[in-house]
């Protein structure tokens, strides 16, 4: 079993922290947690991250590891004998958590970020409709994974269960700015009741932030760049 000390740097709004919140908990790991400022990056985190900057970095006995998805398949890899596995055995199996990974990292997060940064009703339609189908194409996924059991990882959440989990209250919190629902009980009834299961779990209860938080923090952002926008404007006119 692998030891040694775990330091995370994250901010209480990232989806891709907590993520990797989520795996250490499911792996009962202990750690100690650093909320970075990412107007004031630490030295820590620059150093860190050299390459992207950004949040999470994962630090085991000084070494860094960066990226969610590869941070969540080291936690599992390094501390196999913690808790549960949360890839699955079977070569191939893994290779299709992974594929869907990616394609939620790819394909819905673009949609997402469509969606939330639209400053058009038309831009604001497109992206939730590309997210829409991208969240139907992800039932079919579910449907596939777990093979008519609870969670993406069958009977106990699993790689992919953390990934998609981690960005739920982000996906909820759009859902309120653009007026659309995603997890839909007649569209999408597996994701549905997914989304339900996994929210009422131990771990995502502690570290999925509040939904109306992230809409608050999120109108804010917004006024902000709006306001960074005019006056970039007005500076050039």
């Amino acid at each position: 079993m692998a030891g040694g000390e775990l330091k995370l740097l994250g901010t209480w709004a990232s989806p891709w922290a907590c993520r990797v919140r989520i795996a250490l908990h499911l792996k009962d790991l202990s750690y100690d947690y650093v909320e970075e400022d990412l107007e004031n990056k630490s030295d820590l985190l620059l150093t860190s991250n050299p390459v992207h900057k950004k949040v999470p970095v994962l630090i085991h006995d000084g070494k860094p590891i960066s990226e969610s998805s590869v941070v969540v398949q080291y936690i599992d890899e390094a501390f196999e004998s913690n808790g549960s596995s949360l890839l699955p055995s079977d070569p191939h199996e893994r290779a299709i958590a992974r594929f869907w990974t990616a394609y939620m990292d790819d394909k819905l997060v673009a949609a997402w970020v469509k969606a939330f940064k639209a400053k058009t009703e038309e831009e604001n339609l497109e992206g939730t409709e590309q997210l829409l189908v991208v969240v139907e194409t992800l039932e079919g996924a579910l449907r596939e994974c777990s093979k008519g059991k609870p969670f993406f990882g069958g009977d106990s959440v699993g790689y992919l269960d953390v990934m998609l989990g981690g960005l739920l209250s982000w996906l909820h919190g759009t859902e309120a700015l653009c007026g659309v629902e995603f997890f839909n009980a007649s569209k999408t009834p597996l994701l549905s009741a997914w989304a339900e299961r996994f929210g009422a779990l131990e771990a995502p209860k502690v570290f999925l932030p509040d939904v109306g938080k992230l809409v608050e923090f999120a109108e804010v952002r917004r006024a902000q760049q709006a306001a960074a926008e005019a006056a970039a404007a007005a500076a050039k006119s």
